[in-house]
């Protein structure tokens, strides 16, 4: 697999763990082991699980690591969602992540597919 960081999708996934992180500096002090975890947690593993994805050998384990890349992105979806809903960000904020979330998740799925339906191994 190449390299993670040569991905757009985890390079737009990279942005969007800079911005949680940004936006989450403002939410009230006593979310900061509750909402502010979580969010910067799965924001995270989106990146991650894509990086470690690419340093598999086996079409299998790729695949299985940009699924769980996925699961964490629909995760941070909620909490976005969730922030908007307490008004810790605001609807334009809301929908500027909203969009971006989208985005990477189209990308995600298309690269899902892609290497799923490649039998050969990817190295």
């Amino acid at each position: 697999m190449q390299n993670y960081q040569d991905l757009k999708v985890w390079q737009k996934a990279h942005r969007l763990v800079l911005d949680i992180y940004k936006i989450t500096d403002g939410f009230p002090k006593t979310e900061t082991f509750g909402l502010v975890s979580q969010i910067r947690r799965s924001g995270v593993s989106v990146a991650a699980n894509l990086a470690e994805g690419c340093g598999k050998i086996k079409t299998p384990d790729i695949a299985n690591y940009f699924q769980i890349s996925l699961g964490s992105l629909h995760e941070t979806e909620y909490y976005i969602l969730l922030s908007k809903d307490l008004e810790y960000i605001t609807s334009q904020t809301f929908d500027e992540r909203n969009n971006d979330l989208k985005e990477i998740k189209a990308m995600l799925i298309s690269l899902i597919k892609t290497v799923r339906a490649s039998r050969n191994t990817i190295s």
